[in-house]
């Protein structure tokens, strides 16, 4: 999959949000999303995933199945997480069984006949991350996916994720809490200025060390990883 010269906004004469974007994004890959907040992350997975049109540039060779979880899943909704699973996987295309095994995986049978707006942001994170699953997408778009996941599920999804770009799917996610960032051959992107930059792109990453007092350094990794930075904490 490729963006070539992406650019967008919301609307005619608003702000561009991201300008000249080429990206590529092969089969098996896992591209790690990283930027401040209102740099435009978002609103790269939407276009990744094909939920908005590009105000100029192209997108080509985009996976016919594609599955994406949104930052906040949409639980205003009149179902239970039984009958909206399975609704989503006729419009898939696929029997509702399809969605069993991840069900199983992401620890979601006993709430399957609880209403969606009466779920915890946690569950509700997990049924965005099914419903995104039970058709086998070979893009998986996931925006901020761990938010609200119990510390099982979220060691876990890590795993899944790797498992999926093995088979060959193509991986994209925004990760705040950086889960993902050790995985292997985790490719990083940056959204910064309207820009986009791959670490492949530019030579990579500078690595700079800095020394901080131990009662400031919980505050100062917070602030640096908002601003999309990675952190290797050591000690001295």
């Amino acid at each position: 999959m490729r963006l070539d010269s992406i650019a967008f906004r919301y609307r005619r004469r608003s702000p561009w949000i991201l300008r000249d974007v080429t990206l590529d994004l092969p089969p098996g890959t896992v591209a790690e999303v990283t930027g401040r907040n209102g740099a435009g992350k978002s609103t790269l997975l939407r276009l990744v995933a094909g939920l908005r049109d590009p105000r100029r540039g192209t997108v080509s060779g985009r996976p016919e199945r594609v599955g994406y979880a949104p930052e906040r899943f949409p639980v205003d909704q009149p179902f239970s997480v039984r009958s909206y699973l399975a609704h989503m996987a006729a419009v898939h295309g696929v029997p509702a069984s399809a969605a069993d095994p991840w069900i199983e995986r992401l620890a979601l049978g006993r709430l399957l006949d609880t209403r969606l707006p009466e779920l915890s942001k946690g569950s509700a994170q997990k049924v965005g991350l099914v419903q995104a699953l039970l058709h086998s997408p070979g893009l998986l778009v996931l925006d901020e996916p761990f938010s609200g996941l119990d510390a099982q599920i979220r060691d876990a999804l890590p795993g899944l994720i790797a498992d999926l770009a093995g088979e060959g799917a193509t991986v994209v996610v925004s990760d705040h809490q950086r889960v993902v960032e050790h995985l292997p051959g985790v490719r990083r992107v940056r959204v910064a200025d309207g820009t986009v930059t791959a670490a492949d792109d530019d030579g990579g990453w500078t690595v700079l060390e800095v020394v901080v007092r131990s009662d400031q350094a919980d505050d100062l990794e917070t602030k640096l990883r908002a601003d999309g930075h990675e952190v290797r904490r050591t000690q001295r």
